[in-house]
C-alpha cells in the first residue's frame, strides 16, 4: 500500500506514512495533500469518464468478489454503476470526500489496505499513459484519504 501511493502521488514513502498518520480534519488541510486535489486534471478525467466507466464496468465484479471471498468485506456494492456514478459525481463537486470517508466507514481500514493497491491497478490496461497515469493517481488519492479517515473512525471506537 505505501509503495502504491508513493508511487502514484510521487511521494517518499516517510511522506505517505506521516500523511496516514494524521486524523482526516487534519489530512484535508495538509497542504501537500491539498496540492495533489487541486493538481488532478479534473478535465482530463471528465472527459475520460467513459474509458473508466468501461474499466470500471469490466474490472470491479471480480474485484467486488474478492473483496467478499478473501477479504471478508460484507457490504460490498451489486454492480459497478455505484462506482462509477460517485466518481462522476466527486468530479462534477456533488460529492465530497468526507462523504466517501461515511460511505466506507463500515469496512475495517487492514481490507482498505490490502485493497489499494489492487483497486488503483484497475486502470493499469488503459492504454494512453498519461490516462492511465491520471486515474490511477485520483484513485490512490482518494483511498489515502478513505484510510486515514476510517483509521480515525477505529481509533476513535477503541477509546469508548
Amino acid at each position: 500500500m505505501l509503495n502504491t501511493f508513493a508511487q502514484h502521488l510521487s511521494l517518499p514513502n516517510l511522506e505517505v506514512e506521516r500523511l496516514l498518520s494524521l486524523n482526516l480534519e487534519n489530512l484535508l488541510n495538509e497542504k501537500a495533500v491539498q496540492i495533489l486535489l487541486q493538481s488532478l486534471n479534473v478535465s482530463l478525467l471528465q472527459q475520460t469518464l467513459p474509458t473508466a466507466a468501461t474499466v470500471l464496468s469490466e474490472k470491479l465484479p471480480p474485484f467486488y468478489g474478492w473483496l467478499k471471498q478473501e477479504l471478508g468485506v460484507k457490504r460490498v456494492p451489486d454492480s459497478p454503476d455505484h462506482t462509477t456514478r460517485w466518481v462522476v459525481n466527486f468530479l462534477n463537486n456533488q460529492e465530497s470526500l468526507t462523504r466517501l470517508v461515511d460511505l466506507h466507514c463500515s469496512i475495517p481500514s487492514s481490507s482498505l489496505k490490502s485493497a489499494t493497491p489492487r483497486l488503483v491497478s484497475l486502470f493499469a490496461s488503459v492504454a494512453d499513459p498519461e490516462v492511465r497515469q491520471e486515474w490511477q493517481r485520483a484513485i490512490a488519492l482518494l483511498c489515502l484519504v478513505i484510510i486515514v479517515g476510517v483509521r480515525e473512525g477505529e481509533r476513535s471506537l477503541q477509546t469508548i
